[in-house]
């Protein structure tokens, strides 16, 4: 089992669109996919339609209490989610009190372990302990970002927040960065691309701005192989899905049962 976190602290990159299609691209190929939201604003529950969620439904306990399980997930599109919802907010202030906290959601991981293939968590915008708890869960961290200059400057944030991760974890990295919300009609979207390719690495290819399938898609609750299985972005997304499959290693313990 495989755990991703979707992870920019800045709003706005695109992580839980990225959390959401990759993981239901990675369940049509026959993975078993557990999607975890850990942001408040709860986006990605919302999206697949669970936005009437109970506080022992969401990685509340696991966040505050060591010795918590992760609650029974839900279904939806094929994959298992743990929702979210705003109380997990409170969460914060209760895991700044013990010291250790922020590695619960990977202690509650290992319980899981042949259940799932890969574990995908949305973390928030923002550098807080739930951030800091789906970073610390992570084998690989995946970076959305978006190209436009916030992009670009804000990758000496996530830079100095994964150095402060790595002391409780020296072996996290970013598995990917992903170029998001690129429109190659734009000279500055092509300059930011220029400079992340001198800068970053790796760098998958860039995913396009394509807001009328984006956002109908979530308007109506589905992702974009169900919405429009034959758009461009669907392309993309199965394009970056097989790229984040490869590094991950997912392709070497792929359940076909």
């Amino acid at each position: 089992m495989r755990t991703l976190t979707f992870f920019n602290h800045a709003g706005g990159a695109a992580k839980t669109s990225l959390a959401l299609n990759v993981g239901h691209a990675l369940s049509m190929e026959g993975y078993r996919v557990l999607l975890i939201d850990l942001d408040p604003q709860a986006n990605l529950s919302t999206w697949l339609g669970h936005s009437m969620v109970t506080d022992n439904q969401t990685a509340f306990q696991t966040a505050i209490n060591s010795e918590a399980r992760l609650p029974t997930p839900q279904i939806v599109h094929g994959m298992r989610l743990i929702p979210s919802n705003l109380h997990l907010a409170l969460s914060e202030g209760q895991m700044m009190a013990q010291e250790g906290s922020t590695l619960n959601l990977r202690f509650a991981l290992e319980e899981l372990k042949g259940d799932y293939d890969v574990v995908l968590v949305d973390s928030p915008p923002s550098l807080g302990k739930l951030a800091v708890l789906a970073a610390l869960a992570a084998d690989l961290l995946i970076v959305p970002v978006p190209t436009r200059a916030k992009g670009l400057n804000g990758l000496p944030g996530v830079a100095a927040a994964l150095n402060t991760y790595r002391r409780l974890r020296p072996d996290l990295r970013v598995g990917l960065f992903v170029p998001t919300l690129y429109d190659g009609r734009n000279t500055h979207d092509r300059e930011v691309l220029e400079a992340l390719r001198r800068q970053i690495q790796p760098l998958a290819a860039p995913l396009s701005y394509r807001p009328a399938t984006w956002n109908d898609s979530a308007g109506v609750g589905e992702p974009i192989l169900v919405y429009a299985p034959n758009s461009p972005a669907a392309a993309e997304v199965q394009a970056l899905t097989r790229e984040i499959a490869i590094i991950a290693g997912l392709e070497k313990q792929v359940h076909h049962g």
